[in-house]
């Protein structure tokens, strides 16, 4: 059976890259998990690509259908936004595929318990706060319309959210230094062959 490997950290850690570069590396055999969200599309996003958007009444439905596998609702200055990841048929842990997508800590242990725990394997990114701080800005700069209080609250909401306590919880004690990119891209390309990403 495959495994489904959950890239975790806090907002501008270089997620959606390490992603990027683990997907286009075929050696590994990883198939993106694109997760749903009812927040606006960025300048530069793609539908079915970062996310898969979708509004309210349609996350209502899959919730009807008892195809919501996990959920987040985040009280943004915007308005609520939820992300979530549905039984759409992307991962079939009875094939030999495995798997790849970006998490929460809370999405990464609802994961655990609809999957079981052997097949979620966590990949923790971690950076420093004021490199990560930075890179928000500079990402949210190149926005048509920059949304730099939203910026503030997951940035403030991160320190909360990944806890020593809360990562020690989740029973996550392997954390990856994104400082050097390749050095930590290497490092997670071994440990997924190591735990059978094929």
């Amino acid at each position: 059976m495959g495994k489904i490997f959950c890239i975790m950290g806090k907002s501008g850690s270089g997620k959606d890259t390490i992603l990027k570069e683990l997907v286009e590396d075929k050696g590994l055999g990883l198939k993106p998990v694109i997760s749903y969200t009812t927040r606006p599309i960025r300048h530069n996003e793609q539908n079915g690509i970062e996310y898969n958007f979708i509004d309210e009444l349609l996350l209502k439905r899959y919730h009807e259908a008892g195809k919501v596998i996990e959920r987040r609702d985040y009280n943004t200055i915007n308005g609520i936004w939820s992300y979530c990841t549905i039984d759409d048929g992307q991962i079939d842990l009875r094939k030999e595929s495995s798997y790849i997508l970006i998490l929460t800590l809370e999405a990464y242990k609802n994961l655990q318990k609809y999957f079981g725990s052997q097949h979620v394997v966590p990949i923790y990114i971690a950076v420093d706060d004021g490199i990560r701080l930075e890179r928000a800005i500079n990402r949210e700069k190149q926005q048509s319309k920059p949304n730099y209080e939203e910026l503030c609250r997951r940035f403030l909401a991160d320190s909360t959210d990944f806890s020593l306590s809360n990562l020690e919880a989740c029973s996550i004690t392997k954390q990856y230094e994104n400082e050097n990119f390749k050095e930590c891209l290497s490092s997670i390309k071994t440990d997924i062959l190591r735990l059978g990403a094929l």
